[in-house]
C-alpha cells in the first residue's frame, strides 16, 4: 500500500493567518504553519498539499478534482463554514473523508460562528487548538483513510 495522500484546504482570509485578529489567531505566520502541516502529514507517511484560496469557486473545484488525486482532507474553510451551500454540497459530493478544521474555538466566539453548514457532511470537526487542530486533523484523518 502507497503512501496516503491528503489535501488542507484553507479559506478566505486563512493567508492572512499572523497578520489579523493576533489574539485569536497568534502570530505565527500561515506560511509556517503550513510547512508544520507538511511536516507532520509526512511523519504520519501521507503526502500532503496545501491549497489556499480567498475565493468560493476555487475552493469548490479543487474539492472536485479531490476525489480522484486524494485520500482525505483537511478544511479550514474560515468564514464559508458559517453560510456556504455550496461548499457544504462540494463536499458532499466526493466520496473521500473530510475533518472540518478551526483554530479557534468557534462556539467561544460571536454567534454567527456557532453554526456550521458543512459539519454535515465532514467525518469530524477539531476547534479551538490553534494550529494544533490541524495537526489533530491529520492523525484523525489517517484513521479515516
Amino acid at each position: 500500500m502507497g503512501r496516503k495522500k491528503i489535501l488542507v484546504l484553507l479559506g478566505p482570509n486563512m493567508d492572512m493567518v499572523g497578520v489579523r485578529e493576533k489574539g485569536v489567531y497568534g502570530d505565527e505566520t500561515a506560511e509556517s504553519i503550513e510547512r508544520q502541516i507538511v511536516e507532520n502529514a509526512g511523519r504520519l507517511n501521507c503526502d500532503c498539499d496545501i491549497f489556499q484560496s480567498n475565493h468560493e469557486g476555487d475552493l469548490i473545484d479543487r474539492i472536485h478534482a479531490a476525489k480522484d488525486a486524494y485520500d482525505g482532507a483537511v478544511i479550514n474553510a474560515g468564514a464559508l463554514t458559517h453560510y456556504s451551500y455550496a461548499l457544504r454540497d462540494a463536499i458532499a459530493s466526493v466520496r473521500i473523508p473530510f475533518v472540518e478544521v478551526h483554530m479557534s474555538n468557534i462556539y467561544a466566539r460571536e454567534e454567527f460562528r456557532h453554526t456550521s453548514v458543512i459539519a454535515a457532511v465532514c467525518a469530524g470537526q477539531i476547534a479551538g487548538f490553534g494550529k494544533n487542530s490541524y495537526f489533530l486533523a491529520l492523525a484523525a484523518l489517517q484513521d479515516l483513510m
